[in-house]
C-alpha cells in the first residue's frame, strides 16, 4: 500500500501530477484543491495518498492535507459514489463548506457539484451526517504552498484544453466542459482559479 509519496514534481496538469520518486514517476490524480498547492514543475512535494487496486489497473489518488485525505475514503464508501465523484466533491466545496453542508442538509449545495444529482446528495448527508466530525484537523504538509501562477510564456490554449480536460475528468462531457471553460476564462488568471470558475458557471 502506498500512502505517501515525496519526491520531485516533473509533470503537472489539472487533475494529474507526476511525482519522480527516485527515479520512479508516479502518476496521482488530485482534486483542485490539492493541485493549486502544488511546488512548481522541478521542485519537491510531498503527497499522502490512496491507492485503490482493481483488476485492470492500480490508480493512486493524492492530497494535500490528511483531512482531504479522510474526506475521500469516507465518499467512497457512500453507495454510488467512486473516486471520480469523491475527488469532484472536493474540487468543488473545500472540506469544511462539504462538512456543512451535510451538516445542515443542504442538498441544492451539494447538487452543484458534477455528477451529484438529488438522490446521490440526499444520500451524502444520509450516510455522512454521523461521520464528518470525525475528520482529523487541517494541516498542510508542505511549509511554503505554492499556487501555481500563470506563465506569461505558456500558450493560453494549452492552459484552456488543460481546463477543459480537468472538467472532463470531474465528469462533464466535452461539450459542457468547453462552454464552461470559454465563459469563465480570464487570461490573466490562474489556471486552478479559471476551472474552479468554470464550476461555477450557471448554465
Amino acid at each position: 500500500m502506498i500512502a505517501r509519496l515525496r519526491g520531485q514534481v516533473i509533470e503537472k496538469s489539472p487533475p494529474w501530477v507526476v511525482l519522480d520518486v527516485a527515479g520512479v514517476g508516479y502518476a496521482v490524480e488530485v482534486p483542485l484543491s490539492t493541485f493549486e498547492q502544488l511546488a512548481a514543475i522541478g521542485e519537491e512535494a510531498i503527497l499522502l495518498t490512496e491507492m485503490i487496486v482493481r483488476e485492470d489497473a492500480l490508480l493512486l489518488y493524492g492530497f494535500a492535507t490528511e483531512k482531504e485525505k479522510a474526506l475521500f475514503r469516507l465518499l467512497i464508501k457512500v453507495n454510488g459514489v467512486g473516486p471520480k465523484l469523491a475527488l469532484a466533491v472536493l474540487s468543488s466545496l473545500a472540506v469544511d463548506a462539504f462538512v456543512q453542508a451535510v451538516r445542515e442538509k443542504q442538498v441544492t449545495m451539494l447538487i452543484k457539484i458534477p455528477g451529484v444529482g438529488k438522490k446521490t446528495a440526499e444520500r451524502l448527508v444520509l450516510e455522512l451526517a454521523s461521520l464528518v466530525d470525525a475528520l482529523p484537523g487541517h494541516f498542510t504538509l508542505t511549509s511554503a504552498p505554492m499556487v501555481e501562477q500563470a506563465s506569461h510564456t505558456e500558450n493560453e490554449l494549452l492552459k484552456r484544453n488543460q481546463a477543459v480536460q480537468a472538467l472532463e475528468a470531474l465528469g462533464y462531457k466535452q461539450a459542457e466542459a468547453l462552454l464552461r471553460v470559454e465563459r469563465a476564462w480570464q487570461a490573466d488568471g490562474i489556471l486552478s482559479d479559471n476551472i474552479k470558475r468554470a464550476l461555477q458557471v450557471t448554465l
